[in-house]
């Protein structure tokens, strides 16, 4: 088990291979957000791009931006579910997805899932991202 902090330990099994691009699990105490889904419009909620990756960039955005508010950082972020129209959109793209995530997110990978659905209340989404952060006191 990797300690990020004396708030915050990775949970990692044992002889379980580990995994890419996020953590099977994270043990935290602190200030606990909750962010609603941001999907991947501007500030004024307008689409930008109908493109996954530049949708999925602005939505880790407007969660870091939404989390600031809290006085989070990316780094505080202990879950995200994507909620995804088309995995083999999502499955296509990956090289492209984890460079926009690093630029937003860093190098922080926290729990995370992925579901595809069938729709997304906003018609032009291609994704939807839930977040959940502590941040330390």
């Amino acid at each position: 088990m990797e300690k990020l902090e004396d708030s915050w330990q990775i949970l990692q099994p044992p002889g379980w291979k580990p995994p890419r691009g996020y953590v099977n699990g994270i043990a935290a105490r602190g200030r606990m957000v909750f962010l609603a889904g941001m999907v991947g419009w501007n500030h004024q909620g307008v689409f930008e791009s109908d493109n996954f990756v530049e949708q999925a960039r602005q939505a880790l955005q407007n969660i870091v931006e939404t989390l600031a508010q809290a006085g989070g950082r990316p780094e505080h972020v202990v879950r995200l579910t994507w909620f995804i129209l088309s995995k083999q959109e999502y499955l296509a793209q990956l090289d492209a997805l984890g460079l926009a995530y690093r630029e937003v997110m860093g190098r922080h990978y926290p729990a995370m899932s992925v579901v595809e659905v069938r729709a997304l209340i906003e018609d032009r989404a291609r994704v939807e991202i839930e977040a959940t952060a502590v941040i330390p006191e």
